[in-house]
């Protein structure tokens, strides 16, 4: 049987995103049973210059399982949504993302904090696909931003102090991070009106 373009296309994007979800569980699984949950500390620290190993470090560790599970499933599905235009399309967004967020984590989070998790990546995710039909001037990337904003527009009560122990630092940087991305990345062409991909 043959397969699809989008068959084609799919089936890198998907191994990647299920390479990455599976290197934070086995993190997660090393961090729990074998280092006592040392690894956390290797999160983002506000304004301190060992803190900023933690920029690239943070989407990799978890403060355990329900954390963990709380971002696998928006991980994996916004993660190919994004990945629809291929793999290094998602690899650009994610290291925009990972970053530009994790910079602002670094500049605004409050001070003696560390701050770990993927959720950044889940609100750069959202923020991308949501904001990428307008930088686009594309009727598809809006439809899909539509869809996207239909199932995970809960997501942004996420960016509000809430819960002392969320860092809604990491969803608000996250989510500007994502929709600076679809800025960056968007069709580099000039169009006066909206098109169909």
């Amino acid at each position: 049987m043959r397969k699809t373009g989008m068959q084609r296309r799919l089936k890198p994007v998907l191994s990647v995103v299920i390479t990455f979800i599976a290197a934070i569980w086995v993190i997660e699984l090393v961090d729990l049973f074998a280092m006592s949950n040392k690894l956390d500390a290797w999160g983002i620290r506000p304004r301190s210059m060992w803190g900023l190993v933690g920029i690239p470090l943070s989407p990799f560790l978890h403060g355990g399982f329900r954390h963990l599970i709380s971002n696998t499933i928006p991980l994996l599905i916004l993660g190919t949504v994004v990945g629809f235009r291929g793999v290094r399309n998602l690899v650009e967004v994610t290291t925009i993302i990972a970053l530009v967020g994790g910079a602002g984590v670094w500049l605004i989070g409050k001070s003696a904090s560390v701050h770990i998790g993927a959720s950044g990546l889940v609100f750069g995710f959202f923020g991308f696909l949501i904001t990428r039909g307008f930088f686009d001037k594309s009727i598809r990337s809006l439809l899909v931003g539509v869809g996207v904003l239909l199932f995970y527009g809960g997501l942004i009560w996420g960016v509000l102090p809430t819960d002392p122990n969320v860092s809604w630092e990491g969803h608000l940087c996250g989510l500007l991070a994502g929709a600076l991305a679809a800025k960056m990345l968007a069709n580099r062409t000039p169009s006066s009106s909206f098109s169909i991909e």
